[in-house]
């Protein structure tokens, strides 16, 4: 049986068949809890890879991040993973919110699996996204528990109206084999860093 490999400019390969994990988001700058969310989203949702989307920039946020550039080699010198890629392709898609990069993705890389990977402060706000409930309608997403962060996800809008969907952590390494809208929430020790903070810190 022969696989079609898939590849876009500026972004890695996938195989029809292949669950990959999508973690966005601005990287500004990437941290180790990056690196802890991603090792766990691999094991935890039975991921054969995942792919960070360092964003051009971030539609939520009124001041835009540090060059493109500059993020994308922060995060390959901290991100060493053999199954973990780190890209900039939704600046050669030229998507801007994550509706588009997910329906850009799943054009070009026709037959891969893709699983929408987010800590759980996004979930808390997941309904102020451009297009939210297509997004977890159209693919599974994971979520993982970040320090202070589990209560106000769990009472959040997207979990309420979607609460017959998701399904129990034990059975979350299938999650990528699931039709949509299928989520899960993950509780695992988290790194309590933020980029907000390394910022605010000046160490970046």
């Amino acid at each position: 049986m022969q696989f079609r490999i898939s590849r876009v400019k500026g972004g890695p390969q996938a195989r029809a068949g292949q669950v990959i994990g999508l973690l966005g988001g601005s990287f500004d700058p990437p941290h180790e809890g990056h690196v802890h969310i991603s090792k766990a989203a691999l094991k935890r949702f039975g991921l054969d890879h995942l792919w960070w989307l360092v964003s051009p920039g971030n539609p939520l946020k009124a001041h835009g991040p540090a060059p493109l550039q500059d993020r994308m080699q922060a995060a390959r010198a901290i991100m060493r993973h053999p199954r973990v890629t780190v890209t900039n392709i939704e600046a050669h898609l030229g998507t801007r919110y994550t509706a588009q990069t997910i329906r850009a993705l799943r054009r070009r890389y026709p037959g891969v699996r893709f699983v929408w990977v987010m800590g759980a402060d996004n979930l808390a706000q997941f309904h102020r996204w451009q297009d939210w409930r297509w997004i977890i309608e159209t693919v599974p997403v994971g979520v993982m528990a970040r320090p202070g962060q589990r209560i106000g996800a769990r009472r959040s809008k997207a979990a309420k109206v979607y609460r017959q969907a998701r399904i129990m952590g034990r059975a979350s390494h299938v999650l990528g084999y699931l039709e949509a809208p299928a989520w899960t929430f993950i509780n695992v020790p988290m790194s309590d860093q933020s980029s907000s903070a390394i910022r605010a810190r000046g160490e970046w």
